[in-house]
């Protein structure tokens, strides 16, 4: 698997998220790290195996195995971070907010890898999730250590097209017409 053969899995309507594809592996804003442990934290929120192991076979080339550490620490903590303070967000009873969340998050304080780089994975992640509470956090985190809005722009549009190429695939494999051919 790769990026390549995801694009070819892209049918005729997403045109367009096969084309964004290509355009977010060139990206000339973020680094090398930056973007694939981007592609691949993004790649593991959006849950699907096709995606991920397209991802994560191009991501191997590019990242050391901190870095892909990293981007899977990413992913896992926010999956769990996410569910946490989007519900205490959303809650009405704003005393939630104020309690400790008591959750282990050594991921985001030890990364292993530049802080700044570990936190746009976690804000990519933090998209696809829907937790505005997460998003603001991080933007803020990377605003703090410098990292341009392009950059904090480009982890975004990375999250939402990989998260699209992940419902295309899911959605193709759970057409009626997809389960009779297979």
């Amino acid at each position: 698997m790769s990026i390549e053969t995801l694009k070819e899995r892209m049918p005729s309507y997403a045109k367009d998220i096969k084309l964004n594809l290509s355009n977010i592996a060139s990206s000339t804003v973020l680094t090398a790290q930056q973007l694939w442990g981007t592609m691949l934290a993004s790649a593991i929120a959006a849950r699907n195996d096709t995606v991920i192991a397209s991802v994560a076979a191009d991501a191997a080339v590019h990242l050391s195995p901190e870095a892909g550490n990293a981007a899977r620490a990413a992913a896992a903590v926010m999956a769990m971070n996410n569910v946490y303070y989007r519900s205490v967000h959303l809650l009405s009873d704003k005393e939630y907010g104020a309690m400790p969340a008591r959750l282990r998050m050594n991921a985001i304080a030890s990364p292993g890898i530049e802080k700044a780089d570990f936190e746009l994975f976690s804000l990519a992640v933090s998209a696809i999730n829907g937790c505005g509470m997460c998003l603001d956090a991080h933007a803020q985190e990377l605003t703090r250590a410098g990292v341009s809005r392009e950059a904090v722009q480009e982890a975004l549009r990375v999250a939402a097209v990989i998260h699209a190429a992940a419902c295309v695939v899911d959605g193709e494999a759970a057409l009626p017409e997809a389960r009779n051919a297979a």
